[in-house]
């Protein structure tokens, strides 16, 4: 290459003796007198050390501004003093000539590159580009890199065709809000962005396809969370025609856990097939459909052993319990699990423990103390035993048994097997709930899934013979570690059934022809049994790289709020664009004045 003859990263002591040039940046300088200093020198690759030996390179060198790219020409040399930890550590260059390839022209940088995570998010997001020549945070986009690429030749070698969907869509009434598009040709009508290629993939089956993938964008406006990037995010998008739930499982169930083995920050992952876990029984054991099997503590319930102890927060109400043996945790430490679980679940936890005698003590320990005996053969408590306690309706308890067990397991190292990756399977999803800001029966995961019991359930349903809220549905998530990576469907393929299933949430025949137009027009065509899945791609490479944020595997994410620091967006346009779109700005006092 006309830069170099070789990268910062592959010199070593058998190139001792060769003229060789290296460009990079100029990490840093360490002047030892006059006419002597060391500079780091750092590409993608590696660093190299360079040895300056004479004041006339000095004085070029001392000119420059950290972070200034450059390209020396120079002999390779053994060190003196080794650096083990790199693996240039034996060699040094001497350069002869240097030429600046760009100059920094900023005498300080808004964060010591090696250094740049802790710095506060906002500046890293702002000057992201510089935040990304920090090797550590480089590291996850490289790794991004591999696993799309393995992920994208498993699918391959299992007969999958990668096909791209388009950006520019219908608005679909797909659970999150859509990102529109106005239509410049088409005054006051808009385009979409696809929330996913959820109608598209299944046309793909109708169409003849047999088995589609892509690493596909996926574009909602919805808020961010740690495990969820605001705007736009990526996902193993799959699709398989006449295919059933356990198809679907045995190839997520050959593909996932190689990758993770080989990418991972652990090298175990759970082997096929996964545990499968219905729905109810996840909320029921684990306090959550997102169950971290790393953790071996359960929640069970005792709300007929508990309820009437005269302890108040628990009359009337569901009681669980998550016993943990063998933990020795302070009263401080016990104080501030509760308080931490409190924060997290809303809720606040109780607690009592057995001590070395047997003894029940602590917490609300008067309360149970009167049926002492029936407590410890119920819970087959031993000495040295904390059980955790949750109140209230149904689901808070089981919410708050829930955020107990995952905060006992840091507590309690012993519980919790941290270095693996653990996956299963939650199937049984209920196929309506009832929604909480409508109030009104919605569906629970994909419209598009196929009820089980079929038409005949949901018939029964509209009947009033059934309480749609039990109809369950061929639907299924995979979750890793605590993580829910996808949720996926057999898919309703029948127009009749399609039909039943949204009249359900108040949505008619004509509603469902104008909403899904193709959909259902190619279902009434003859479409196969098929099922899917999109393991997202962003919250697999977090969980590989052991990074506590998604913003730190994605190359130019936005910040919390939905915003893009760095480029400035969303940003104003100009009248002239507004105008072609026919779109008039309504500045939010005016509208409420309105």
């Amino acid at each position: 290459m006309q830069h170099r003859t070789h990268n910062c990263g592959e010199l070593r002591l058998s190139d001792c003796g060769k003229q060789v040039r290296l460009s990079g940046w100029m990490e840093n300088i360490r002047e030892v007198s006059g006419s002597l200093a060391f500079v780091i020198l750092r590409d993608f690759y590696g660093t190299t050390q360079l040895v300056l030996e004479d004041e006339a390179m000095l004085a070029a060198f001392r000119e420059l501004n950290k972070e200034s790219t450059v390209s020396v020409t120079g002999t390779v040399r053994e060190r003196d003093s080794k650096n083990p930890k790199i693996p240039t550590g034996d060699i040094e260059v001497v350069p002869e000539t240097m030429e600046v390839l760009g100059r920094c022209r900023y005498n300080a940088l808004p964060f010591q590159i090696n250094r740049s995570q802790e710095a506060d998010e906002s500046v890293r997001l702002k000057y992201r580009y510089l935040d990304l020549r920090n090797p550590e945070v480089k590291r996850n986009i490289v790794m991004r890199c591999n696993v799309v690429s393995a992920l994208r030749q498993a699918m391959q070698d299992h007969g999958f065709l990668e096909i791209t969907t388009p950006i520019l869509t219908a608005s679909s009434p797909e659970g999150a809000r859509d990102y529109l598009v106005p239509a410049r040709k088409h005054p006051g009508e808009f385009y979409a962005l696809p929330q996913a290629p959820q109608q598209f993939k299944q046309l793909l089956m109708t169409a003849g396809f047999d088995r589609y993938f892509q690493i596909a964008p996926c574009f909602r406006d919805e808020d961010a969370r740690g495990d969820r990037s605001p705007g736009e995010f990526y996902q193993l998008d799959m699709e398989m025609a006449f295919a059933s739930q356990e198809d679907v499982f045995a190839v997520i169930e050959d593909v996932l856990p190689p990758i993770f083995a080989k990418y991972g920050k652990f090298d175990r992952a759970s082997a096929a097939p996964f545990r499968r876990i219905p729905y109810l029984e996840a909320l029921e054991t684990y306090g959550t459909d997102k169950p971290d099997l790393r953790i071996d503590l359960t929640s069970r319930d005792v709300t007929s052993l508990l309820g009437d102890c005269g302890f108040g927060p628990f009359e009337g109400n569901t009681v669980k319990a998550v016993v943990v043996s063998d933990m020795s945790a302070t009263r401080k430490q016990i104080d501030k699990l509760c308080a931490d679980v409190e924060v997290v679940s809303g809720s606040k936890p109780y607690w009592f423990r057995v001590d070395e005698k047997g003894e029940i003590v602590g917490g609300i320990a008067k309360f149970v103390q009167p049926i002492r005996d029936r407590v410890v053969e119920a819970l087959g408590l031993q000495p040295n035993t904390f059980v955790g306690l949750s109140a209230g309706k149904l689901r808070a308890a089981q919410k708050t048994a829930g955020v107990l067990i995952k905060q006992l397991a840091q507590l309690c190292p012993s519980h919790f097997d941290a270095e693996q990756y653990a996956f299963c399977w939650i199937v049984d999803f209920p196929m309506y709930e009832i929604g909480e800001e409508s109030g009104e029966l919605e569906f629970c995961h994909n419209p598009f899934s196929m009820p089980n019991g079929g038409l005949q359930v949901l018939k029964d349903a509209a009947e009033g013979k059934v309480d749609p809220l039990s109809i369950t549905a061929f639907q299924y998530d995979v979750v890793c570690n605590g993580v829910e990576l996808s949720s996926g469907a057999v898919r309703n393929h029948d127009p009749e059934i399609m039909i039943e299933a949204f009249r359900l949430v108040r949505l008619g025949e004509e509603d469902v022809k104008s909403k899904f137009p193709a959909m259902y027009n190619a279902f009434c065509y003859g479409a196969p049994p098929h099922a899917g899945i999109a393991p997202g791609v962003d919250r697999m490479v977090m969980l590989l790289a052991g990074a506590e944020t998604i913003r730190e595997v994605i190359p130019f994410p936005m910040n919390k709020n939905a915003q893009d620091v760095m480029m400035g967006a969303p940003g104003p346009v100009e009248q002239r664009q507004l105008d072609e779109l026919h779109i008039a700005l309504v500045k939010p006092e005016d509208a409420k004045a309105e």
